[in-house]
């Protein structure tokens, strides 16, 4: 088996094997200073997939990992292959989100320090057994904390709200009736079926992108968040990214509101925004890149707001909505210019294809 080898900047207490996530799946052994991660199992609900990480990780078992790392979710295949293993072994739950963070610190030669984390995603277990997804943390490689996150809304039709993206949409704009025509999905919310809350940052963009493109469906996951990002590349078309950061076009701003158990991230002003400027016929790309630096500028202020409270200036940004360029460059750029250290993935993936290197170095570390 061909492995990708990552050097750690500390060996670990203990041999691990992290199993990763559902989607987008890599196992990682870890022992001593280096991390060795697997191919990629592209979804472990298909049989040949979960064939192939079987057969990984049965070779990385013969290698005698002391620790086995899985996800919290329990529903996750990784997560049911570890509770199949011996009793020998000890399993460590390790939260999504978290395990984002230390992948990029591990990757980008972190050693052991608290750092602000913004990670950004479709959805991930939180601790609370709730639907994570636009987490702001303050970590090491040993615990966490969940000093923000993202409004959460109810997912009517749970994952049917991935490729149904105008419901997310009217979630989001409380189910008002220029969305939610007959009420439908308000009814449903308020009978309690099926609408567990989120507060994920990839189904915003799947909302901004409905209401920019007037689409209601998506093929696949995050398809209209990938066409948003396009309009909002078309439009800075012929312009230095610099330039761009710069001239910081007006938009209008997220409202952040300090509530018991941290920071609430509200971008509804954003949203509103689009329905306004949609009405004045201003070019869908514009709108698209007002999106992008609304969430942008969103980030930068909660930033400024917990390096005050944690006298921390350094900031990684992990999770598969960094996929999106404008939005990585942009919140980067702005964080730059506000004099924080950024650490963004260099060569592994920012999304779940990176989460086994966190979960071993979190296991392995604390060991």
């Amino acid at each position: 088996m061909k492995t990708l080898e990552v050097r750690l900047p500390f060996k670990l207490k203990n041999t691990v094997l992290a199993l990763g996530g559902q989607a987008k799946n890599t196992i990682c052994f870890a022992r001593g200073d280096g991390a060795y991660l697997s191919p990629l199992h592209a979804d472990l609900s298909r049989p040949k997939d979960l064939a192939a990480f079987e057969k990984d990780a049965k070779h990385f078992l013969k290698k005698h990992p002391k620790i086995i790392a899985c996800d919290l979710h329990p529903e996750y295949q990784s997560t049911k292959f570890s509770e199949s293993l011996p009793v020998k072994y000890y399993i460590l739950h390790v939260q999504h989100h978290h395990a984002h963070i230390a992948s990029c610190m591990a990757e980008n030669g972190l050693e052991n320090q608290k750092i602000i984390g913004l990670a950004f995603d479709g959805t991930g277990l939180g601790t609370d057994n709730t639907i994570w997804g636009a987490e702001v943390l303050l970590c090491d490689y040993q615990k966490f904390s969940r000093l923000a996150h993202l409004k959460e809304i109810p997912l009517v039709g749970g994952e049917r709200a991935i490729f149904e993206p105008w419901r997310t949409l009217a979630a989001w704009l409380n189910f008002d009736q220029s969305v939610d025509k007959k009420q439908i999905l308000n009814k449903i919310y308020k009978s309690g079926i099926n609408s567990p809350l989120a507060s994920s940052m990839g189904r915003l963009f799947d909302a901004a992108g409905s209401l920019v493109l007037g689409k209601r469906k998506a093929a696949f996951e995050a398809e209209l968040a990938i066409e948003l990002e396009k309009l909002a590349e078309a439009s800075t078309a012929g312009d230095t990214f610099q330039q761009i950061v710069n001239a910081r076009r007006k938009v209008s701003p997220a409202v952040i509101r300090k509530d018991k158990g941290g920071y609430i991230l509200d971008p509804t002003n954003i949203l509103k925004q689009i329905i306004k400027d949609l009405k004045l016929k201003i070019s869908r790309e514009k709108i698209a890149w007002r999106f992008h630096q609304g969430v942008a500028e969103m980030m930068v202020k909660i930033a400024l707001i917990l390096r005050k409270e944690h006298r921390t200036n350094k900031i990684a940004l992990s999770g598969g909505v960094f996929q999106n360029k404008v939005l990585l460059k942009m919140s980067s750029g702005l964080l730059n210019k506000e004099g924080f250290q950024v650490f963004t993935h260099q060569y592994l993936p920012c999304n779940d294809a990176g989460i086994s290197l966190g979960q071993a170095v979190i296991a392995g570390y604390g060991g």
